[in-house]
């Protein structure tokens, strides 16, 4: 049987490709990406990554191998300083201040994605979970990779792109592209669909993510106004 991670990364292909080519992307590349739009996805980012690890750490409880249960604590650990760290440095140097922090709001897409994650970790084994993951890991190991010889002339704009495309992530990417793998070979066929569902639905809200970032999305920006709801 074909790799199971390459047959699902192929069905994503179309999804994956919009990202690598969404104006966010491509703005955040040439350096012509907006510091508010990039200020926003910072906290977004932040917030999702919060939750990102707690799921790390739940698909970790639920493993049956001890191995697995300290590897995906460690990438919990590593998604937390990824948050602290990282996103703490591009909050200092866009500008971001103690009450923009105070009054950030989850958006419905930031909100949406990470509730996925917890539907996964509810409902599945640790191989849903990591497949749920996965696109996290390997879309923006990709990005990484395609972005390197951009030259966005902008501090924050170029941490990012080398964070991405580093040799200690491309590590993590293929731990977790193994271990996705191995699950799936004494998989039964509902955990298989399973695992394709999750990883799908996941590349989809990593497209909706920058779309999120690129418009600023709010509340306000997809409820329907009071004025729709009167009538004639």
């Amino acid at each position: 049987m074909k790799r199971f991670t390459r047959r699902i990364r192929k069905k994503a292909d179309a999804v994956w490709e919009a990202s690598f080519h969404h104006p966010f992307i491509q703005e955040l590349r040439s350096g012509t990406l907006p510091e508010e739009k990039m200020k926003y996805y910072v906290l977004q980012d932040g917030y999702y990554l919060s939750h990102f690890a707690r799921v790390q750490s739940m698909a970790g409880s639920k493993a049956e191998d001890f191995f697995t249960v300290q590897r995906m604590a460690f990438h919990a650990q590593g998604s937390y300083e990824a948050e602290m760290t990282m996103h703490e440095q591009f909050a200092g140097m866009l500008g971001i201040s103690e009450a923009e922090k105070q009054a950030f709001t989850a958006s419905p897409t930031a909100h949406a994605y990470t509730s996925h994650l917890y539907r996964a970790a509810h409902f599945g084994n640790t191989g849903v979970i990591i497949a749920a993951l996965l696109p996290c890991y390997w879309l923006y190991f990709e990005l990484g990779e395609r972005m390197q010889d951009a030259e966005p002339n902008h501090p924050v704009y170029e941490e990012w792109i080398a964070a991405y495309g580093g040799d200690w992530f491309k590590e993590l990417v293929e731990e977790q592209i193994d271990r996705l793998d191995t699950y799936a070979e004494t998989a039964s066929k509902a955990e298989l669909d399973m695992m394709e569902e999750y990883f799908l639905i996941s590349s989809r809200y990593e497209l909706a993510f920058w779309e999120m970032a690129y418009t600023q999305e709010t509340w306000e920006s997809v409820m329907p106004s009071s004025d729709s709801n009167k009538k004639d």
